[in-house]
């Protein structure tokens, strides 16, 4: 057996239906639990999002968020949603919403206790996310330490490198015929710069990408959504349909079971939005906040951006264009797909663009959630030695193959989500505690005044 097989079997292992029940099971109890917490209390948190940053803290909430937008708004927006749709059909699309509706719950969830937890290091930084909740609200240092040892593996081997390193040189490669090896020195150089710079720099750098590319990405998939206005219906309706019964084989499609496109659309949609994974809660502990509630609120729109609106731009565009049952495959398809609605040079220039930009900020995003767990493990030790590893992993990351890509990355992320959704299980009371306790007193306050 090669190791790309065994690799399949651990693969369909992580994400048997032990990992998909915990992982929805999670999010649909914190909904339950949270009385549709992601429903009713959406246009409040949009509204935070605004909020002065008060209280202590490395980053506004706003930066918070956007350092996290910055490691989930990726190649899962663009080469995820279309890998999805090329190997599930369109109903992956659906188990990609349902995995994004409960996971907005699970979202807050995980960032709040990230702020109710956090610490401070011995460098005087804030400390937070799932390694610290878990030693300090489970009191399971065992499990935090696994949780961090698979954080690092995912910045090494998952979502921070491979996936986006190939997708940039890819389309680099196929809008400006620039070659693998320059696209991988040119970005291993970027990248080193902004990172060493720690996470206030890679937060301003978040801030002023990721907001701007993600408002351009929107509006060329406006653009052509208007364009073919009269298909946006029946592409809903192919994808609600083809979520619950199969799909013939057309085209370069080869077909698809109702199992592909659930297994497919929920790994993506984690992939995409992160929620449960564990990543969002390090960058939300660094927030200048006092209410752990009200970061939990900021960083749940994160998913709803990222997956509700920006995926499913994606999603529907592959769909109206026709492009899904042809025979492209990846950044390809969306490009193809861009070209065909709109004009080559928008197909080209600008999903390129948008993939390079988003995936760029998604490798910073990583390279700081992943020196975090290191730092979790062993402290300052070895630290430069972390970055160098980091690297030397984006160097290479554009000569793998990209199947083999998605397939490690998938498996890292099931394996990495596994502990932090026994965590949001294990500290259930504590969530909705918390929960309960900061809207009352609002209530009282709003009552006095």
């Amino acid at each position: 057996m090669n190791f790309e097989s065994l690799l399949v079997e651990i693969n369909a292992l992580v994400w048997g239906p032990i990992t998909l029940c915990l992982l929805v099971g999670t999010g649909l109890y914190l909904t339950i639990r949270l009385k549709l917490i992601q429903v009713f209390y959406l246009p409040f948190a949009l509204k935070l999002l605004f909020k002065p940053a008060t209280g202590k803290g490395d980053l506004s909430s706003f930066a918070a968020l956007c350092t996290a937008l910055s490691a989930t708004i990726g190649t899962g927006n663009i080469v995820g949603v279309a890998t999805a749709i090329k190997i599930g059909g369109p109903g992956a699309l659906f188990w990609m919403w349902l995995a994004a509706f409960f996971g907005m719950a699970t979202k807050y969830a995980e960032c709040m206790l990230a702020v109710k937890y956090r610490t401070t290091d011995a460098r005087g930084r804030i400390a937070g996310g799932p390694m610290y909740y878990i030693e300090r609200g489970l009191g399971l240092s065992w499990l935090a330490k696994i949780f961090a040892v698979f954080g690092v593996a995912v910045a090494f081997f998952g979502i921070g490198t491979f996936a986006q390193v190939n997708a940039i040189s890819d389309a680099m490669t196929i809008a400006f015929d620039v070659p693998t090896w320059v696209t991988a020195v040119v970005l291993t150089l970027l990248v080193a710069v902004v990172t060493l710079g720690g996470v206030t720099r890679i937060a301003s750098v978040a801030k002023r990408l990721v907001p701007s590319m993600a408002l351009a990405y929107i509006t060329a998939c406006l653009g052509i959504l208007f364009s073919f206005s009269e298909q946006i219906l029946p592409a809903f309706d192919l994808v609600i349909t083809s979520a619950f019964t199969p799909i013939s084989a057309a085209g370069g499609f080869l077909g698809a079971t109702v199992a592909q496109a659930l297994q497919i659309g929920i790994a993506r949609g984690v992939f995409s939005n992160e929620a449960g994974l564990g990543s969002a809660p390090i960058a939300a502990a660094a927030a200048k906040t006092d209410e752990p509630v009200e970061q939990g609120l900021v960083s749940m729109t994160g998913t709803f951006f990222d997956t509700i609106i920006i995926c499913t731009m994606t999603g529907l565009v592959l769909i109206i264009t026709g492009v899904w049952s042809g025979d492209a495959a990846g950044a390809a398809m969306t490009s193809a797909a861009f070209m065909a609605g709109s004009s080559p040079i928008v197909g080209q220039y600008v999903v390129t663009i948008a993939l390079v930009c988003f995936a760029f900020t998604t490798i910073l995003g990583w390279h700081y959630y992943g020196e975090r767990c290191w730092y979790y493990l062993v402290g300052d030790r070895g630290l430069r030695l972390y970055q160098g590893m980091f690297l030397f992993l984006i160097a290479v990351g554009a000569f793998i193959k990209l199947d083999m890509i998605w397939l490690l990355a998938d498996t890292v992320n099931g394996l990495m989500a596994i502990p932090n959704l026994i965590a949001l299980l294990g500290l259930r009371h504590v969530i909705y505690g918390e929960t309960m306790s900061y809207f009352s007193r609002r209530e009282t306050r709003a009552v006095v005044a």
